[in-house]
């Protein structure tokens, strides 16, 4: 019974975050609202086992991660992100000064350690920060273990909203450019329906099985040969290319070929299964913080999250000329960084229905901003963030 009412509890703050991020047209984001209750309970009532005794330890993680990386894969095409180079150009030296300011002024304001543990989860979403907080506790640095976490829930309060204002900001600059072109939609421009993939991303299933053979078991058996061919690849180098992203890798090159459908972990219905317990294994990591801890951390992450989003900016206000954009466009797409997918799918399917004021100014919105948004989040959340967390394991 026990073991119930804790799956209860953690469902319980998951849901919570997401209604009030609904309410809120996710200016307050779910993931701040889920970890301020774990926060509380920790420090009051709730066991610091919680999410454990919930079925998510680690055994759970270590089957989660591998198989989650391989599923970004699915989500990613090859194609898209040559033919949105520019955009991926943007979103990766974006974080390239992020990683400059922070390093360079952050190591002089903190200790080396500090600006080392913060800065990956700030240049990525979930799986840097859980990369960062298992990395920590496996080499015994078990003062900074709260950091990574702490960085991840923080940064998104005020990533969503600036996202959101910069969108905003390109949503009324293009409808002034589509009415002063006589409001005349060109056939290139395609509605991406909101309860469809994007169609950049659709590949090609290669087994053609009759759909009562697709199940579900028969995806995940596939998404689990994937993980553990990476993960045995890996081993054969001795580790020297980190395994998380061999999974990632092997993940594209299965879906190019066909051999994963786009969107695997969500075609076999688990995907949010999986989030939900990474997001809560990530959560319970909250339950070594105290007051005092939270306390003295709170302004290394301010001033962190300050120099991230400086860096980013100023990057994106040199570049965005010489690549053809708008600088708010420039520095949406380094800001998917913070949060990637699906978030940047939302946040721009938001904005371009609140700002249009009729359809097919929705839908010039979305041809323009949409894809650039998706390959950023990609490009950085999916492939650098993995790539920078197993770099900087290495430089504590």
């Amino acid at each position: 019974m026990n073991f119930i009412i804790a799956f209860l509890v953690v469902m319980v703050f998951m849901f919570i975050g997401e209604w009030v991020s609904t309410m809120s047209h996710a200016f307050i984001p779910s993931v701040f609202v889920s970890a301020v209750l774990f926060v509380i309970g920790f420090w009051t009532i709730l066991p610091k086992d919680v999410v454990t005794q919930a079925s998510y330890g680690n055994e759970f993680v270590s089957i989660c991660v591998a198989m989650l990386l391989v599923h970004l894969g699915t989500l990613m095409s090859l194609k898209e992100l040559v033919a949105q180079w520019k955009a991926v150009c943007i979103a990766l030296l974006g974080v390239c000064g992020t990683m400059l300011l922070c390093l360079t002024i952050g190591s002089l304001i903190f200790n080396w350690k500090t600006v080392v543990a913060a800065v990956p989860p700030l240049t990525g979403g979930l799986v840097s920060a859980l990369l960062m907080t298992n990395g920590l506790k496996a080499q015994g640095v078990t003062a900074l273990v709260a950091l990574p976490v702490s960085m991840f829930v923080i940064h998104s309060v005020v990533g969503y909203p600036l996202t959101s204002l910069m969108l905003r900001q390109e949503g009324g600059r293009l409808i002034k450019e589509f009415k002063a072109g006589g409001s005349k939609l060109g056939p290139e421009v395609t509605e991406l329906a909101e309860d469809e993939q994007p169609s950049a991303f659709k590949s090609q299933n290669v087994f053609n099985l009759k759909p009562e053979y697709e199940t579900p078991a028969f995806t995940l058996a596939r998404v689990a040969m994937v993980a553990l061919f990476s993960t045995w690849c890996a081993g054969l180098i001795n580790n020297a290319i980190n395994p998380n992203v061999v999974c990632l890798i092997f993940g594209v090159i299965a879906h190019q070929f066909g051999f994963l459908e786009d969107n695997a972990l969500n075609e076999a219905g688990v995907f949010n299964w999986l989030m939900y317990g990474l997001l809560a294994y990530v959560f319970a990591q909250l339950s070594v913080t105290t007051p005092q801890i939270m306390g003295s951390i709170i302004l290394q992450i301010i001033v962190l999250i300050a120099l991230g989003l400086l860096g980013m900016f100023l990057a994106s206000r040199v570049l965005a000329k010489p690549f053809g954009m708008s600088w708010q466009m420039a520095y949406a797409c380094s800001l998917t960084s913070l949060f990637g997918f699906p978030a940047d799918y939302i946040l721009t399917s938001e904005v371009a229905h609140t700002v249009a004021g009729t359809k097919d100014e929705e839908r010039y919105l979305l041809h323009n901003m949409m894809p650039k948004m998706l390959v950023g989040g990609f490009a950085t959340v999916s492939v650098a963030s993995v790539i920078i967390a197993s770099i900087f394991l290495k430089l504590i």
